[in-house]
């Protein structure tokens, strides 16, 4: 196993949005739409800006292994007074390579990303799977998350 990390580039991003689709399969979302073009929408232009960064696991051709972070401002706050958040989503490893070590790399990659970028805090709602990975990483719980669907 001879994996590389590398950061995501637009020649790639076919391929990343068909794993961001299996993953969110994986973690049981109902597919009532065609989510494709929204992703790669959502992609290009934050790609474009420097407000999504992501970081792959390659080995050899095959990529299996990503991460994602979007940089989000709002007002500055005691607990992040830059205002800049980092919002983890896209951590996904191909299901013949887990428990080797290439989330958490990922993961410290995009943190890395989301220091450079001045963020006081990064945040992610996490799935059942990944939840040992993101506590052993330091994350806490916030107990007064919550979110009202429009």
């Amino acid at each position: 196993m001879d994996i590389v990390y590398r950061r995501l580039t637009e020649k790639e991003l076919d391929i990343f949005i068909k794993m961001r689709i299996n993953q969110l399969r994986e973690e049981g979302a109902k597919e009532e739409i065609d989510l494709e073009p929204a992703l790669k929408d959502y992609y290009q232009r934050h790609m474009k800006y420097g407000t999504f960064i992501s970081w792959i696991a390659v080995d050899g051709e095959k990529i299996i292994g990503t991460s994602g972070i979007s940089i989000v401002e709002k007002p500055p706050y005691y607990g992040c007074p830059s205002g800049r958040i980092g919002l983890l989503s896209s951590m996904f490893t191909d299901k013949e390579y887990r428990r080797r070590g290439i989330a958490r790399e990922l993961l410290s990659r995009v943190i890395n990303e989301a220091k450079d970028q001045d963020c006081g805090t990064v945040q992610i709602t996490a799935s059942d799977m990944g939840v040992l990975l993101y506590s052993d990483f330091g994350f806490v719980k916030n107990n007064n998350f919550m979110q009202y669907k429009l």
